[in-house]
Parts: C-alpha cells; structure tokens; sequence
C-alpha cells in the first residue's frame, strides 16, 4: 500500500504563484510515476503532470508553460509549481501515483487540496 499526502494548497489571486507537495510513504516499490490531477466543479477529472523516476514529464494543454512539476526521489515527494495562476485553476488537485504514467487513474490517491484563485 501506499499513502499519498499533499499539502501547499490555498486562495491567490490571478497571476500569482503556488507550490503544492505531494510526499509518498509505505511500500511504493512498484511506483514509478507520480503526479497531479485536478478537478473542478461540474468538470471531468484532468491530468495536471506527471513524471516519472528518470525525470520525463506530461503536461495537461491548459497548463504547459505555466506549471512546473519536480521531484525528490530521496524524499519520495513530487512537487508542483504552479506559476500565473488564473481563475480557471481553480479546483481540487490530487497527487497520484502507480507504476507508469498510463495507470495512475487506477493507482494510488491522495485525498486532495484545494486550490482557488481569484480575479
């Protein structure tokens, strides 16, 4: 099993910065891809980024350019940055995680954080 917790969520207006953190523990041998999803109201699930152990990235359209996502292999932890933020980010993201970019959908979650940005 593996347990996912975020954290760095929160409000900011538009065109500001957040950095959310996504710290992995138990038996993640088995994982090699973590990422982001987020979900807003009344809208489908959507892939934020993903990267995987040897440092390769996916980017969902709407946020290429603008989000930056990294991580610590040490410290088991994926980090999001998340520059020029605008209202249409607002939503719940979720780390993920699973053995390649493919299954996170069926892989392990964590329980979410909100982020909203204002106009």
């Amino acid at each position: 099993q593996v347990q996912l917790v975020e954290s760095g969520g929160g409000l900011v207006q538009a065109g500001g910065s957040l950095r959310l953190s996504c710290t992995a523990s138990g038996s993640f041998f088995s994982i090699n891809a973590m990422g982001w999803y987020r979900q807003a109201p009344g809208k489908q699930r959507e892939l934020v980024a993903a990267i995987i152990s040897g440092g390769s990235t996916n980017y969902g359209d709407a946020v290429k350019g603008r989000f930056t996502i990294s991580r610590d292999n040490a410290k088991n932890t994926v980090y999001l940055q998340m520059n020029s933020l605008k209202p249409e980010d607002t939503a719940v993201y979720y780390c993920a995680a699973a053995h390649t970019i493919t299954t996170m959908p069926s892989g392990y979650w964590g329980q979410g954080t909100q982020v909203t940005v204002s106009s």
